[in-house]
């Protein structure tokens, strides 16, 4: 930078070009110095900046002692004695000042000194903090991400209170200069992990980070798979639960999702409801859930490849029914489950982008009206409006986008290979899946965790979950520094207090029938 207030000034507003929105405002500095205020007015606090920064750089020699006579130290006597913000620097390229005044900083130029004062003044309106639209629940709490990265790491301080919350934070994209957070617990978390996640993003070379779902893209270890490698979240109590087990999060400015990893198979199938429940009910509902999950992916391929191959397999009044619905279909079984499926996802994608209102009313449409009509028109057989219809309520109760759309995905291909192989084809293309879920990796992770390889201890949270007290150690599979969640004694002490028939009179609290002297009053 030149000591010349006006050579900087035409150079930095090159740099930045016409833009509607800036503001240069010049000013005489304590009464002596010209210098000259530049920022965006449409990111930072405007009356702040009267307030706190140009109400006193404006005031007279005489209300603030020891100005000094010359410009050399001027900027270190404003951020020490005159300005009243809490986060600033300084700078001396004139290279660095337009990427800082487009974050929401406000740079301050002297006359005489060749070097910026920035302080930041971002303020920008967005949405408050609401319940989140993609993961509901019955019970537990309401609160959701929002777009700005300093809101998502309150909601997580607030939640998790603890020092060894690490929050390391860096700018990604060229042109966007996205900040990226990346929180874990130092005292849980494996370094390996830590250091992987930390490798993966750094090596991210793009010109704009607009999404967390773009960091998804670049770190996944496989991107070909269509199941999902990295967990997404717009709920801060589900990445603390993360957080606790010993995964890393990864939140990014602009983004209300929180990347969650490593993911496994069976995270995306579990909710917040499977544990802010007792564990009869939540294990009930997550045993449902899986029924559901199986019926969505298998259910349409299995009726193609019976009514097609082998009719034998069901009872006869059964095939005598089937047979009469289906009199007067003129496509095949294989095409006809083919077209209600495709019919079906374009009716879910519409009502899914028309708004909310309105998609409402086509979802009704679609399923009463169509429907009926292709069954009286002889397009489709009703046995084959049942099945699709029971396939799409079954891929509603996923819980995860990303994974209900692999499922939805691989549900083609089984529908294919049983109308060519009949049951043959359903378990070759079910034993592919498999296959290709055993291949898959997440951060070093195998994805099938805990199923293969297994543990007894990390079965407790898989197909059902048992008791909060009984889950005395984290995932073993996640390699974490401490692996104790309770201490050794606890889950004796509800063991036993399970195996006692109300407890011993010595230990029962008193009742408000009961006298001083502990004998009853009825």
């Amino acid at each position: 930078m030149s000591r010349s207030l006006t050579d900087n000034l035409e150079q930095l507003q090159a740099l930045l070009g016409s833009n509607g929105d800036l503001v240069a405002r010049d000013f005489l500095l304590f009464g002596k110095y010209e210098a000259v205020m530049i920022f965006f007015s449409s990111l930072v606090n405007q009356e702040q900046i009267q307030e706190h920064i140009l109400k006193p750089l404006m005031a007279r020699p005489g209300g603030y002692p020891g100005v000094p006579e010359n410009p050399d130290g001027i900027i270190h006597y404003v951020w020490k004695i005159a300005v009243q913000v809490t986060q600033g620097s300084s700078e001396q390229k004139l290279s660095g000042l337009p990427s800082a005044i487009a974050k929401g900083n406000l740079v301050l130029l002297i006359d005489g000194v060749p070097e910026a004062l920035l302080l930041d003044m971002r303020q920008i309106d967005l949405r408050g903090v609401d319940q989140p639209q993609t993961e509901q629940v019955i019970r537990g709490p309401r609160e959701g991400y929002v777009e700005k990265l300093e809101n998502n790491l309150a909601l997580l301080r607030y939640r998790l209170q603890s020092t060894d919350l690490r929050i390391e934070i860096s700018p990604l994209g060229s042109r966007t200069r996205s900040r990226v957070a990346l929180c874990y617990l130092d005292s849980i978390a494996d370094p390996q992990l830590v250091a992987e996640a930390m490798r993966r993003i750094s090596i991210i070379d793009t010109d704009g980070i607009i999404d967390a779902g773009y960091i998804e893209q670049f770190i996944e270890d496989q991107p070909l798979s269509p199941f999902p490698q990295v967990q997404n979240t717009e709920r801060p109590d589900k990445t603390v639960a993360a957080l606790l087990e010993g995964r890393v999060a990864i939140l990014v400015d602009g983004s209300p999702f929180a990347l969650i990893i490593p993911a496994l198979f069976n995270q995306f199938f579990q909710t917040v409801d499977d544990y802010t429940e007792r564990f009869i009910m939540g294990s009930l509902i997550r045993i449902i859930r899986l029924i559901a999950l199986a019926s969505s992916l298998f259910f349409p391929a299995l009726y193609v490849s019976v009514i097609s191959f082998n009719p034998e397999l069901m009872p006869t009044d059964f095939a005598v029914a089937i047979s009469g619905g289906r009199a007067g279909v003129p496509f095949p079984a294989v095409l006809e489950v083919l077209i209600m499926e495709v019919s079906m996802e374009v009716l879910r994608e519409a009502t899914i982008r028309l708004p909310q209102m309105i998609g409402g009313a086509l979802s009704i449409v679609g399923v009463l009206v169509i429907g009926q009509a292709a069954v009286a028109a002889g397009l489709a057989s009703p046995i084959t409006v049942v099945i699709v219809a029971l396939t799409t309520i079954g891929s509603f109760a996923t819980p995860a986008y990303n994974a209900a759309i692999a499922l939805r995905m691989l549900r083609f291909p089984l529908i294919l290979l049983a109308g060519m192989f009949g049951l043959y084809g359903v378990m070759i293309g079910t034993i592919l899946i498999i296959n290709h879920l055993l291949f898959l990796d997440s951060f070093g992770v195998p994805y099938m965790s805990p199923f293969i390889p297994g543990k007894w201890r990390d079965w407790k949270d898989a197909l059902v979950r048992v008791p909060l007290w009984w889950m005395r150690r984290r995932p073993s599979f996640l390699h974490v520094r401490d692996g104790t969640r309770l201490p050794e004694a606890v889950p004796d002490i509800y063991e036993d207090q399970i195996l006692q028939q109300g407890g011993e009179a010595g230990e029962r609290y008193p009742s408000d029938h009961d006298t001083a002297d502990g004998r009853s009053n009825r």
